[in-house]
């Protein structure tokens, strides 16, 4: 299992789909949302994964995730049996600097949120900030897509 290392910003402007190099949708769903082990299914480009994903640091900047790909088929009836509500997104990917930004649009209930996510290698790594990067939510549980 690998430690997550990710900062969470709110996006206040859509500059960054100029640069985006690839996007693509995701629907995704919790077979489990309690906080010491979120368990997620998600079909992303017609394919289906499974993550687990432990307890979130005090600070909400790191914790244990494990992700392995699925066969699509059961990714889709495993979505069947998830808690509501499924969650559809965009997702654009774009680089800035020597980091990719992962930007989620979300559709349905949560239209018009959009929230960028950095991985980072070490919890004190520097990135550079593009001008549409709004407030940061790192650690903001009202925005992990758990309680959305």
């Amino acid at each position: 299992m690998q430690t997550e290392i990710e900062r969470k910003f709110l996006v206040k402007s859509d500059g960054f789909k100029k640069d985006a190099h690839q996007f693509y949708d995701i629907k995704q769903g919790f077979l489990n949302r309690d906080p010491q082990r979120t368990v997620r299914i998600r079909i992303k480009n017609q394919k289906g994964f499974i993550t687990v994903k432990g307890l979130s640091s005090k600070d909400g900047l790191s914790r244990l995730e494990w992700e392995k790909e699925i066969d699509l088929k059961d990714a889709q009836e495993l979505l069947d049996l998830c808690e509501m509500p499924i969650i559809y997104k965009t997702r654009h990917e774009v680089t800035v600097g020597k980091h990719t930004f992962e930007i989620d649009e979300f559709k349905g209930k949560h239209q018009g949120l959009i929230i960028a996510e950095i991985e980072l290698q070490h919890q004190k790594e520097n990135f550079i900030k593009p001008d549409w990067l709004g407030e940061e939510v790192t650690g903001n549980k009202a925005y992990y897509n758990s309680q959305l």
